[in-house]
């Protein structure tokens, strides 16, 4: 709950602190006297954007903080996510500082708007005047039906299973996309990729076809050179390999006389076996090397395709041709294999659905049962609060679609007095009946959730009388479970408060501010005399506001 809200420096707040206690507290005070300022400095506390015009002195800083006694509210795993050091007793913070810059503090950590709101919505709940036209609103009546029906696990299932099914459904679209150009453009990419796949290529294919182009084009010299080469090494006179054959000789006759010489004979001799060797080679090349225009003349149309093929693809290597024939490859697969690809996608796009199909069948069931026993307590609680006769059917039916919450719409119907048919309550609810409604909701979810606090800014619009007073003591059942704060403008909704606190507005020369007190027992009963009857507070209306408190 919450025990005590401090602002400064904020609207025509310049130094406030109030104490709040559990149970039932009421706020009043003429129009205009700031009761409104209090809710928005505590929505700052909750994650709102600041406006920078709200601050009182824009060469000071504005601060609003608030206490909060949080033990009974199983918060211990949310401060352990967000590495928070939790305290029973927890303090959060808020800066707006003069240059317009906001920063945020949970028991002084810093922390983002994203964090405070997350804690925020555990602790508070704040109804406000405008939000009554809240209880309209579809999603806000499926809400309701869903918190009550304990569905937000399987909301949670669903919402995944949908998630991957809309992600299924999108590659399966962008897949008919991409196979409709791809289609438009097979006929073109099939030809090109033929005509690479015609060319044979390897990454040395380029290199091994210009060697052996340049080797055809030069037979005779090639000969010429290796017989040459041959010749000379052979020669009996002065061929390299006599000299080497009468060196090893004159080398042998030395063995004798040491391991040098034993070394260098065996070098010599190994260089005249691999010197054999090279002549063995040169005859054996030059044997094989002939005129063969039929393979020059199939080597040159190799060349004069490769180079064709990098000039049409403007690339200069046969790896970036390789690289363009694996890309049209895919390209022209991708029309093949169509009908495959797409069956497969369907197929799991239709499995997908079925589980979210089911998911949502299981959450419409459960969001039936509730809605009965739900129209039920509402319209018993309508009962007490001045529509005796008011009838509310809470209608589920199921769409044609995978929504964002299931396959249930709903429609709350009312009929509010006898004789009168049935229609949705955003048509024929009055203000005055959207409020009772609106109360009627949040007391029973009041027994459903563990809020600790909720705040009501005016719910009593439209109402008087017997009926404020019907609500008044709603609001004080509530405040058994839950702290529970009013805003009011009514005496009979005031005069059921535990704890009383006045809103007032003070103006001299030179400015104006907001102050708030807590009211004793007498300045109770001056509050409501004057609330009742207005500034003259006559002997009648001071009894009849005693009359309120007893």
């Amino acid at each position: 709950m919450l025990s005590s809200l401090t602002i400064k420096n904020f609207a025509l707040i310049e130094d406030i602190k109030l104490p709040l206690q559990d149970k039932f507290t009421v706020i009043t005070g003429e129009t205009g006297s700031g009761k409104s300022i209090l809710l928005g400095a505590l929505s700052l506390l909750l994650g709102n954007r600041v406006d920078k015009s709200t601050v009182r002195d824009p060469e000071k800083k504005c601060i609003v903080e608030g206490v909060f006694e949080v033990d009974a509210y199983n918060l211990q795993a949310f401060f352990n996510e967000e590495d928070l050091d939790y305290e029973s007793q927890t303090f959060i913070r808020r800066e707006i500082l003069p240059s317009g810059k906001s920063r945020a503090f949970i028991n002084d950590t810093p922390v983002n708007l994203q964090q405070l709101k997350a804690l925020g919505q555990q602790l508070i709940d704040i109804h406000s005047q405008h939000e009554t036209l809240s209880v309209t609103s579809a999603a806000y009546q499926l809400q309701v039906i869903d918190t009550l029906a304990k569905n937000q696990e399987e909301i949670q299932k669903y919402q995944e299973a949908l998630a991957a099914y809309q992600e299924t459904h999108i590659a399966l679209e962008t897949l008919k996309e991409e196979q409709a150009v791809a289609k438009k453009t097979y006929d073109y990419h099939s030809f090109l990729l033929e005509e690479l796949k015609a060319a044979s290529l390897k990454p040395s294919l380029l290199a091994d076809l210009e060697e052996r182009y340049k080797q055809l084009t030069n037979v005779e010299e090639l000969k010429e050179n290796l017989s040459g080469a041959s010749y000379h090494l052979q020669q009996e006179e002065i061929g390299a390999m006599s000299s080497l054959l009468l060196a090893k000789q004159k080398l042998q006759s030395l063995v004798k006389f040491g391991n040098q010489y034993e070394q260098l004979h065996q070098r010599v001799a190994s260089s005249l076996v691999d010197l054999e060797d090279v002549v063995v080679e040169l005859d054996r090349l030059s044997e094989a090397i002939e005129d063969n225009p039929t393979e020059l003349t199939s080597v040159s149309e190799q060349l004069e395709k490769i180079y064709a093929l990098q000039q049409k693809h403007q690339v200069n290597s046969v790896e970036e041709l390789i690289e363009i024939q694996t890309d049209l490859t895919q390209k022209v697969s991708l029309t093949e294999n169509a009908n495959e690809q797409l069956a497969a996608l369907e197929e799991q796009l239709k499995t997908l659905k079925d589980k979210a199909l089911a998911i949502a069948e299981k959450l419409h069931k459960n969001r039936e049962k509730i809605a009965v026993k739900l129209a039920k307590q509402i319209e018993s609680l309508l009962k007490q609060i001045g529509m005796p006769n008011a009838q509310l059917d809470i209608s589920t039916t199921k769409t044609g679609n995978l929504l964002s919450n299931g396959i249930t719409q709903v429609d709350w119907l009312l009929a509010a007095n006898k004789g009168v048919g049935f229609g949705s309550i955003k048509k024929s609810a009055s203000g005055g009946e959207l409020s009772r409604i609106t109360l009627a909701v949040k007391r029973i979810l009041a027994f459903y959730s563990n809020m600790p606090t909720i705040i009501f800014d005016e719910i009593d619009t439209g109402v008087s009388g017997e009926v404020a007073q019907k609500m008044g003591d709603i609001m004080k059942e509530m405040s058994s479970k839950m702290q529970v704060i009013s805003i009011t403008h009514l005496p009979q909704i005031a005069a059921k408060g535990n704890w009383h606190l006045k809103v007032y507005k003070q103006t001299n020369v030179n400015k104006t501010q907001t102050h708030l007190k807590v009211l004793s027992t007498d300045e109770r009963i001056e509050e409501l005399a004057e609330m009742l009857g207005g500034k003259s507070k006559t002997a009648s209306a001071i009894a009849h506001a005693k009359t309120l408190l007893e």
